[in-house]
């Protein structure tokens, strides 16, 4: 189109067309048309769209009948691809979205797209005296948040700003979701919090992000970490209403447990529901449902089996994990006395065997402690490899029964090959690998060696002595680096930016970052501005090519910038101002800085 066309488009765009009875809604004329109506029918659709001209003819013959309403009631239809500003008022993102418009205000319409449904829901919804629903999701403020949430046995809460985009991609669903548990038996409530309003509530719950959700038991709060669509939300919730803990009837159940599992078998052992200590142990599990399966049972063939009695709850290791250096099970007696949180870390001490098998589905939930020494091979449990499996782990074992302080644990080669590959040991050759993850993030790889117990002793003692230097993955030390923005790599990270004698600034970046390549000109003009600072360094990293061997300048989004001061290296200050001009960086620099030789007037 020429700029001539686009302005006569532009004009025209008032004007209301209609096609077979179906009124052509555009940016231009849609409010215009709509003031002072009860009730329309809009259907958002796109060209493109194979279900949209599938149901166009049925729309047709709709806004005919509709026209013959007594009174006729409006059917319009909007191109979303053209009239934008429409469809995102409307938050539309899938086709066709049939809405009815009531006053003003969208009501849904999820029923089957045929003329005798739709006509009928919108000749319900023109009637005089109808009324929306009221929503499902419950609204709370600061007046009925305590009480609500106090009282609930279990209730999901949604912390959320008005402005933010993925509130409003959940809103639907979330509504969806407790629409469907509020007709539960016995109902799961779902609400909301406007964060932007309540922000005392937010604060209280530490609320940084949007939204945020929070599942509380009488009064009692846990994370989220749910799906957010409606089918999760409802069967993960229906999961979360149920007992943390299951009950076990027979001998056999835990019998195969110990004999198959990969996992701490937990069992508490009681008289019945009633029982004091019962409550106590559902009250710790709760907390921990995610990490941990929980069983209780109120049989005595079991208790006995366990050897145990009522009140007490017994942890033992799966047999696959058995050894003689350990015992078989761990017993803690619940009194009425017993916190919940000492049982709690009854649960977390046992959690895992001498050598446990680290593996992708449990290394958030067992492996998180570090020093991690991890010896890596063909690991598979199944029966004709087992033997093989166990002959390297109890090698592995006559090594960690001598290093307490220490976790160890086995994990299959084909699992780990991304971290064997930063560790460096992907090609080594060897059956065998070790390495060590140690705090800062630091990784130590054992030199390929053929294994055996006195060689991974050798090392884990090198460790403990620090005689061994990590591993650090890095681009090459750059020859030149006497430009005014130093260029820092994962083996000069210590020596450039944890310098004691000087202040640095440094950015970590991604090549493909958008907004580092927009920020390149305005940092290399800082860097200029402050070349004649010796005790100042202007510097960049690219965070994707090298480790960062410090937790605390953590990244997380690009670009991320650090001001790391001469006298607090482990201190640093994040620039979190969204000014990232020279001004902007050189006004922080001026207000952190321990180093500069003057405070430049100019600023």
């Amino acid at each position: 189109l020429s700029c001539f066309d686009d302005e006569y488009e532009e004009e025209d765009d008032t004007e209301l067309k209609e096609e077979n009875g179906v009124l052509v809604f555009t940016n231009g004329n849609y409010d215009t048309f709509m003031e002072g109506k009860d009730t329309v029918l809009v259907e958002f659709y796109s060209p493109w769209c194979g279900h949209c001209k599938k149901f166009a003819p049925e729309y047709e013959k709709i806004a005919q009948t509709l026209k013959e309403n007594d009174p006729p009631i409006p059917v319009a239809k909007v191109d979303a691809t053209v009239a934008t500003a429409i469809a995102s008022r409307f938050d539309v993102s899938g086709y066709p979205t049939i809405k009815i418009i009531k006053n003003g205000e969208p009501v849904d319409y999820d029923g089957a797209r045929t003329e005798k449904a739709i006509v009928a829901r919108v000749k319900e919804v023109a009637q005089p005296d109808w009324k929306p629903p009221p929503e499902a999701t419950l609204v709370l403020t600061k007046d009925n948040f305590d009480e609500t949430v106090n009282n609930a046995n279990i209730i999901l809460v949604e912390f959320y700003a008005p402005w933010c985009g993925h509130c409003k991609t959940l809103a639907p669903e979330y509504e969806k979701a407790a629409k469907e548990l509020s007709q539960r038996s016995p109902p799961i409530p779902l609400a909301k919090v406007d964060s932007t309003v309540e922000n005392e509530i937010a604060a209280r719950f530490e609320v940084t992000g949007y939204p945020t959700i929070k599942i509380f038991r009488k009064g009692k709060v846990f994370d989220y970490n749910g799906p957010r669509e409606q089918r999760g939300i409802v069967e993960f919730m229906e999961e979360q209403a149920g007992p943390p803990s299951l009950q076990i009837q027979a001998v056999k159940q835990v019998q195969e447990l110990i004999k198959d599992g990969d996992d701490a078998v937990i069992v508490g052992v009681f008289s019945s529901e009633q029982d004091a200590a019962y409550e106590i142990y559902s009250e710790a599990c709760n907390a921990l449902r995610e990490d941990f399966n929980f069983r209780h049972t109120f049989n005595s063939e079991v208790a006995k089996l366990l050897k145990a009695s009522p009140g007490q709850i017994v942890m033992a290791q799966p047999e696959r994990f058995g050894s003689k250096y350990e015992t078989a099970s761990h017993t803690l007696a619940v009194k009425d006395s017993t916190l919940v949180s000492e049982v709690q870390e009854f649960f977390k001490k046992h959690a895992i065997p001498l050598v446990g098998h680290r593996k992708p589905s449990n290394d958030a939930k067992r492996y998180t402690k570090r020093p991690l020494v991890i010896v890596y091979y063909g690991v598979d449990f199944s029966f004709d490899y087992r033997k093989a499996t166990q002959f390297w782990r109890s090698k592995v074992l006559e090594v960690a029964k001598d290093f307490p302080e220490y976790t160890f644990a086995i994990g299959d080669e084909e699992d780990y090959a991304e971290e064997l590959k930063g560790l460096g040991l992907s090609d080594s050759g060897e059956e065998v690998n070790v390495a060590i993850l140690a705090d800062e993030d630091k990784k130590f790889a054992m030199e390929p060696e053929e294994f055996d117990s006195d060689v991974l002793r050798e090392f884990v003692l090198a460790f403990k002595k620090g005689k061994l230097k990590p591993i650090i993955k890095s681009q090459p030390v750059p020859k030149n680096n006497k430009g005014p923005v130093k260029v820092v790599v994962g083996k000069t990270f210590e020596e450039i930016v944890m310098d004691k004698e000087k202040d640095v600034l440094i950015e970590f970046y991604a090549p493909w970052c958008g907004h580092c390549k927009k920020l390149d000109p305005d940092y290399l003009a800082l860097g200029k501005k402050y070349k004649g600072e010796k005790n100042l360094v202007i510097a960049k990293m690219d965070a994707t090519a090298n480790d960062v061997p410090n937790k605390r300048y953590k990244t997380e989004g690009f670009p991320t910038i650090y001001f790391a001061p001469s006298n607090n290296k482990q201190n640093p200050i994040k620039f979190e101002g969204g000014d990232r001009t020279v001004e902007g960086f050189s006004k922080f620099l001026e207000e952190h800085s321990t180093k500069l030789s003057q405070k430049r007037d100019e600023l």
